[in-house]
């Protein structure tokens, strides 16, 4: 156990690591874009420039984030702070659906009202903005995997990263025919694959905020399986499994041990398998005899 707590503190610094880079790199390029935008006196550049200070923000909401769930627990937060990541996560899923909404607002009336485009500035900020995001990316890619945190971040770099390649694609044929209704056109296909992935984040972390139970610990599982696994326990039940973060599951329960049994290895028994094959690692039981049983599915 004190080989998890180990692991678990130097998965946070590192993930805290690789937000601050992400931090550093996005808000340095955005400042870049806005010296640019206006010494050249193109929107384009400027407009750009404040889609990557809502990546930058995001970036800084997931490391403030981190920050706080690496917090010890008190007296008024007995589990400690790690939902804060959840939470953000949870923010951040609903900021890029937002984005989305904007986007496809905005394409509509690009089609409809089409307007100058100069490529060639486009062309140059866009793989500039591409270079950037593939290493904010790749950072940010390969920290913790279960962090709803940094995949939160992680999918708002994306957003550009797709936004980078469909700006360079479109200045392309912008140049060669001058055909701008590409431009909206893309805009449309990135806004809905950063959708799907924003759908998912912020569906899987609204569930975890509503104490959801993880799809391979619910209740009526461990009611049927604990049984069967364990001869010793009679019946499981008053059975509640949730989620402080993907990582961090916990559960309570009552289970009725048949009479005679030892209560003490039924007891560590039924801990071990909670770890072994539900991965819940905290979790408060209480014993009692098969006669006290009451059938209540909650």
């Amino acid at each position: 156990m004190g080989h998890d707590h180990h692991r678990s503190g130097h998965d946070e610094q590192d993930s805290q690591r690789r937000l601050a880079w992400g931090i550093l790199l996005t808000g340095g390029f955005m400042l870049a874009e806005v010296v640019g935008g206006i010494l050249s006196g193109s929107l384009a550049l400027l407009a750009d420039a404040g889609h990557m200070l809502t990546d930058a923000a995001s970036l800084t909401l997931a490391w403030f984030a981190a920050r706080i769930s690496a917090r010890p627990a008190d007296d008024r937060r007995s589990y400690g702070y790690y939902r804060v990541q959840t939470l953000a996560a949870f923010v951040n899923g609903l900021a890029l659906i937002a984005i989305v909404v904007w986007i496809a607002i905005e394409a509509i009336r690009r089609f409809m009202s089409p307007v100058e485009v100069m490529g060639v500035p486009m062309l140059v900020i866009a793989v500039l903005g591409l270079f950037v995001n593939l290493v904010v990316f790749a950072t940010l890619h390969g920290g913790d995997r279960q962090n709803l945190n940094i995949r939160g971040a992680a999918l708002h770099v994306l957003g550009d990263l797709l936004g980078s390649v469909a700006a360079i694609v479109a200045a392309l044929v912008i140049l060669t025919s001058g055909w701008t209704p590409i431009d909206p056109l893309l805009s449309l296909l990135v806004a809905a694959l950063i959708l799907r992935s924003a759908w998912k984040l912020t569906l899987e972390s609204g569930h975890i905020l509503l104490e959801g139970s993880p799809l391979d610990a619910q209740a009526s599982q461990l009611r049927r399986e604990i049984p069967e696994a364990l001869p010793v326990v009679h019946d499981i039940h008053h059975v509640h499994v949730w989620s402080l973060t993907p990582g961090h599951r916990l559960a309570s329960l009552h289970a009725a041990v048949e009479a005679g049994e030892n209560r003490q290895a039924a007891l560590v028994a039924i801990q071990a398998l909670l770890a072994e094959r539900y991965d819940i690692h905290h979790a408060t039981i209480q014993l009692e005899d098969p006669g006290d049983c009451i059938d209540v599915r909650d």
